[in-house]
């Protein structure tokens, strides 16, 4: 059985706190795109274990998506009671979206094993149960458990469906770089932010999302200074058209927003020729 499990861009990312725990509070858009890995469930076996054609991503108990399975059958042997059928899986993810890119790959993986697990085993678990499952693996993960844009606040768990996002054409550019989410949260200065002011009149404006109004990342602060990288695609992706450019998360992808697919297009077949980035012509899901 093979599924396709989507990335996912920040149209806005404001981080509004730190919370005593060490996790921050934020409130952000995300829109899965339409840039796919590819993954393929084998049941006839017993036990759980995942491979991946990457070599960045473990095949081990640090996998997203093998925690996802593991605690998928802890709480199916619980609500079964140890009943035949809870058995066990294996998974093999074709990697098509950059790893530890800011495009939510892992967490995207995760949270589509969730969903394609529950579904085999005939429903067990309801939304609101998933979406824990989800939280305890991950903050992007239940995110991933619906395919439409969702405004998140919280760490990332309180989700609301969002309905202003039109299809957008854009050109998704990733550097051949190591960003570490966990130091750009770090080092983040809540003082330097600025999205609170942009995004002031969001939740208030009921018209379709203006790209050029609302696009905005708290985390570019950290990111840019430590890797200069990210503001020269930023520039060539406005430099060619875009109309607005923007990383995504924590970086270091970088998404440009085109006019229509085949202006897209172009601009990737340009910068393929100039750049040695991880290109790539999506569009948003909603």
């Amino acid at each position: 059985m093979k599924i396709l499990s989507p990335a996912k861009i920040n149209l806005f990312l404001h981080i509004t706190g730190k919370r005593p725990d060490g996790y921050h509070e934020l409130v952000t858009l995300m829109s899965p795109i339409s840039l796919y890995d590819e993954m393929t469930f084998n049941f006839e076996r017993p036990g759980i274990s995942v491979r991946c054609d990457s070599p960045k991503v473990p095949d081990n108990d640090d996998n997203l998506v093998f925690k996802a399975a593991s605690l998928f059958y802890e709480k199916l042997a619980k609500v079964r009671k140890g009943s035949p059928g809870h058995g066990g899986v294996s998974i093999y993810i074709e990697k098509h979206i950059p790893v530890a890119a800011g495009l939510g790959g892992g967490s995207g993986n995760a949270g589509r094993t969730l969903l394609h697990l529950n579904q085999y085993h005939g429903g067990p678990f309801s939304a609101a149960e998933m979406g824990h499952m989800g939280l305890a693996i991950g903050a992007d993960v239940p995110f991933f458990l619906q395919e439409k844009p969702a405004v998140a606040t919280g760490i990332g768990e309180r989700l609301e469906i969002y309905r202003g996002l039109q299809v957008l054409p854009i050109v998704v550019a990733c550097p051949d770089i190591s960003v570490s989410t966990a130091a750009v949260y770090k080092k983040l200065n809540l003082g330097l932010t600025k999205c609170g002011k942009k995004l002031k009149n969001f939740f208030s404006d009921k018209s379709t999302f203006d790209v050029k109004k609302y696009l905005c990342n708290d985390l570019e602060t950290v990111a840019i200074p430590e890797y200069p990288v990210i503001s020269d695609i930023k520039k060539e992706l406005l430099d060619m058209g875009a109309h607005a450019a923007l990383m995504s998360g924590s970086g270091p992808a970088v998404f440009g927003i085109y006019s229509d697919l085949h202006k897209a297009e172009r601009v990737c077949e340009r910068l393929s020729a100039q750049y040695r980035w991880q290109l790539f012509v999506a569009e948003t899901l909603s």
